[in-house]
């Protein structure tokens, strides 16, 4: 996988394996010390519990934060929400510009949420979402544009249970696709033993004259609705295509059906491992994490397990990743 920053667009290979992440002498340290820590959390599981208890009881109510709503739910805005309880507070709420004279189809608004911790340029910043809808197709390609998005890590299937979860925004196999003002292709195509979809998306406005960029499109469809995979080995496989993508080339934009649950999920992991390799030990403080995430986006994580699988999922991959420099 070849990556730059947003001086040229970045491009993916698919076809390989991505590279190992070689740790350094003091990364491979820092990953010692956050081992230890977390095999240790997983040993008290009433901790955990207690944890997730803490993080609940502290969640304020919907109806007290239902004027931090007021765009989304404003009248030309309702029908762009998949599911009305699952909105973007107003102060980091994605806003989209008009390009050359032509306004997205819902106006500036869009059901997604700008979400950080760390202001280093090593850390990945992310815009957690929810599944696109019919309506909002070109808004959701739109925001991809506007904010140089490299990648879009999408954590539902389409159909699950026989309801509805995200609508096809992606699939252009049989050649392009309009969405408006924009265009999409797949410049190539490749799934995993593990059951990942990985697709390089070639997305651009139509009368564009500049080098479209490469988007990657990393889909994980088996991952089940308010709950956790079986094992932690496809979200690790998930995460390792990420490696080696500057976090300074723009936010990792991650959606499931509604972008909080299996989005929150994800967003911690991947989130928590980044800032021990660079050596920020604040980051095992998952209860302070996941708080700083609903203050962002409301209901991040929404459940025990999906809590413990985040312990369970930077225990693995810390564990792998340590194996690997002793060899």
């Amino acid at each position: 996988m070849a990556v730059a920053g947003n001086s040229r667009p970045i491009t993916f290979s698919i076809d390989s394996p991505p590279p190992s992440l070689s740790l350094s002498p003091d990364q491979y340290q820092y990953c010692i010390d956050a081992l230890k820590f977390f095999k240790d959390k997983l040993q008290k599981p009433q901790e955990i519990s207690r944890e997730y208890a803490i993080l609940e009881a502290s969640t304020i109510g919907q109806s007290e934060m239902m004027d931090r709503f007021s765009v989304a739910l404003g009248s030309k805005n309702k029908d762009k929400n998949r599911y009305l309880v699952v909105l973007p507070f107003d102060d980091n709420m994605v806003v989209l510009n008009s390009h050359k004279g032509c306004e997205p189809s819902a106006g500036d608004y869009i059901n997604a949420s700008y979400i950080e911790i760390s202001s280093s340029e090593s850390i990945s910043r992310f815009i957690a979402t929810q599944g696109p809808l019919p309506n909002t197709f070109e808004d959701f390609w739109e925001m991809i544009i506007q904010n140089h998005c490299p990648v879009i890590v999408m954590l539902t299937g389409l159909i699950e249970n026989n309801k509805i979860k995200c609508d096809d925004y992606f699939q252009t196999e049989d050649g392009p696709r309009d969405f408006g003002n924009i265009y999409i292709t797949t410049k190539s195509f490749a799934s995993t033993n593990t059951g990942l979809e990985m697709r390089n998306l070639e997305v651009n406005y139509k009368k564009s004259d500049k080098l479209p960029p490469s988007v990657l499109h990393i889909h994980y469809p088996e991952w089940p609705d308010n709950g956790v995979p079986m094992d932690t080995v496809v979200v690790r496989e998930l995460l390792r295509q990420t490696y080696s993508i500057p976090p300074s080339s723009g936010p990792i934009v991650v959606h499931c059906s509604a972008g909080i649950g299996r989005t929150g999920t994800y967003c911690t992991i991947h989130n928590t491992l980044q800032r021990v390799f660079v050596g920020d030990m604040s980051a095992l403080d998952l209860v302070e994490t996941v708080r700083k995430f609903r203050q962002q986006r409301d209901g991040m994580i929404q459940t025990l397990d999906q809590y413990v699988f985040c312990y369970k999922a930077i225990v693995d991959e810390l564990e792998d990743l340590v194996s690997q420099f002793n060899r």
